[in-house]
């Protein structure tokens, strides 16, 4: 397990983190620009020196300022992946990979360069120079050469900003095979919500420097409180999901949750196959009974139990429909329909509204959000 507790004075924020990530899980460090993400991995990287703070990976410290140690970045050993891969310009594809591997010490390794080499697709490529390579590629072998130095953990900072979709589809499946692979703590960071949904397990949400939430990803996107920070376009509820059916003859599946099923557009995924589905706020009507006459395939039965507070014209309304769901609605619509916290209705939600973007492949057991000022772990040490 790696823990995090630190405290750092920015230029124009006070930098505020404590959580932890735990072995063969990828964690999620979400958050808008500019709030802090790449100066936390950084600290725990140990690129920055926190001005105070706790840092250790099962049990090892690698950083406690009370007592004054600073364990310097090359005996960290920490996996680093950056938004840029940072190649060896003069060294081949199988020079940068095995830079990392001739770094790691004594220790036994991680994973073999031959592992290395299959998982990430990279045989046809060891004796091309970086120069040669797609952007997609450079990534891969950059995350080689990370693995391969046997690192205690891995930190990626936002290693698909600067793919396009093709090459992010390349790498996402990939990363998936690492988490199970590796079996080491993984920080993920990222502003991209459909990457969180594909690989995260939990999730850290950051702005302004702060940590205003901890917990899996679908309790931490269920929260109503925590929109803004999400973002208003992204608002939603992401459910766990199971493939029950394929309906070939309209290209639809049917996935099975906790209150009932949904139809989506036609998934290549087997029945039961266990996924994530994010629904969207704004892809969310509600009705006091239920239509016999509309179009849409999903009618669920819900309770109203919570309604945010006013932002312009709309309102969230927080739904339990055997799993909490967020609909966005006008004021107007609110007042209309009458309604308040425990009131009975329908929601409507559009197949077509469901795209594969917002599916994703990782299920996690479930949790509650939990609040910025628990401890990550009762075995954490809280400094200061």
């Amino acid at each position: 397990m790696l823990n995090v507790d630190i405290t750092h004075r920015m230029d124009t924020f006070s930098l505020d983190a404590r959580f932890c990530c735990n072995s063969g899980e990828v964690t999620a460090l979400f958050g808008p620009s500019g709030a802090g993400k790449t100066s936390v991995i950084n600290m725990i990287a140990g690129l920055i020196r926190p001005q105070r703070g706790y840092i250790a990976i099962d049990g090892a410290v690698l950083c406690d300022t009370e007592q004054g140690i600073h364990v310097p970045p090359h005996r960290r050993h920490a996996g680093y992946v950056f938004q840029e891969s940072r190649l060896f310009p003069h060294f081949t594809v199988a020079g940068n990979l095995t830079y990392g591997q001739n770094r790691k010490g004594g220790a036994a390794p991680l994973a073999g360069f031959d592992d290395v080499v299959s998982v990430l697709n990279l045989g046809g490529l060891l004796k091309g120079r970086p120069a040669s390579l797609s952007g997609g590629e450079r990534q891969r072998v950059a995350i080689g050469r990370a693995l391969l130095s046997n690192p205690r953990f891995l930190l990626m900072d936002e290693p698909l900003a600067s793919l396009d979709l093709a090459r992010k589809a390349e790498i996402i499946p990939l990363i998936e095979q690492i988490r199970s692979l590796c079996q080491i703590p993984i920080l993920y960071v990222s502003h991209a919500v459909d990457e969180i949904l594909r690989l995260a397990d939990r999730m850290v949400l950051i702005e302004q420097g702060s940590v205003s939430a901890t917990g899996t990803v679908e309790t931490v996107f269920s929260r109503l409180d925590l929109r803004q920070t999400v973002g208003q376009e992204d608002a939603g509820a992401v459910l766990n999901v199971r493939v029950a059916a394929h309906d070939r003859a309209f290209a639809l599946t049917e996935l099975a949750f906790a209150g009932g099923n949904l139809y989506v557009p036609q998934i290549d995924a087997p029945e039961g196959s266990d996924l994530r589905v994010r629904i969207l706020a704004r892809d969310i009507a509600l009705s006091l009974s239920a239509p016999e006459d509309a179009s849409m395939l999903n009618i669920l039965p819900a309770t109203v139990s919570e309604i945010s507070a006013p932002h312009g014209p709309y309102v969230e309304i927080g739904l339990d429909a055997g799993a909490p769901l967020i609909a966005r609605l006008t004021r107007k619509s609110q007042a209309r329909l009458g309604l308040v916290a425990g009131k009975q209705v329908f929601a409507l939600i559009k197949a077509v509204s469901i795209s594969r973007q917002n599916l994703g492949g990782r299920l996690t057991g479930p949790g509650q959000a939990e609040d910025r000022r628990a401890p990550p772990d009762p075995d954490t040490r809280r400094r200061g």
